[in-house]
């Protein structure tokens, strides 16, 4: 600001407002948010898919008719990056609706809380999905007919997951 500038406001009374700082800028929260959801859940997703898949080729290196079953197993944990890429689609959605330029500080934060459920447990479901999927995969190791037993096991982690991915919902909302 130049000098003639400053001293014309200092003598009409008009009062000129900082411009915020980087954190306190609503745009840059909800897309924290955003991404917040999509690397944690991708993460976990990424981490699960990994333990599941390696155990998966070391029973298929065995017994290659197992692939349908290890191909199953290996796809659960992938689910949790889908539900924080979703999130993530839903936050950008509700962003434009707000108007990028005009989200508030407050209204940020909340875009960006609506992301941690999503992309918290994500990031621990689908770690903990394929370690539970990987001792499906030994389950089918030993006994072929039985692994669709240890897919329902698996499953009951994806519970926690979809409790995670309606949470986010439901904030958006």
């Amino acid at each position: 600001m130049n000098y003639t500038l400053f001293s014309s406001l200092i003598a009409t009374g008009e009062v000129v407002a900082d411009k915020p700082g980087f954190f306190e800028n609503g745009f840059v929260w909800a897309i924290f948010g955003i991404a917040f959801a999509v690397m944690l859940a991708g993460v976990g997703s990424a981490k699960g898919v990994m333990c599941v898949g390696s155990s998966g080729l070391g029973l298929m290196s065995e017994d290659p008719k197992q692939f349908t079953a290890c191909l199953l197993l290996t796809l659960l944990p992938s689910t949790q990056g889908i539900y924080g890429f979703v999130i993530a689609f839903m936050l950008l959605n509700k962003a434009n609706e707000i108007g990028f330029d005009a989200i508030t500080l407050s209204q940020g934060l909340q875009l960006f809380a609506a992301a941690i459920p999503v992309g918290i447990v994500g990031l621990a479901s689908g770690i903990f999905q394929g370690k539970v999927a990987a001792a499906s995969i030994a389950l089918a190791a030993k006994q072929p007919k039985h692994w669709s037993k240890g897919m329902i096991i698996t499953l009951t982690v994806e519970m926690f997951a979809l409790f995670g991915f309606l949470i986010s919902i439901f904030m958006i909302g």
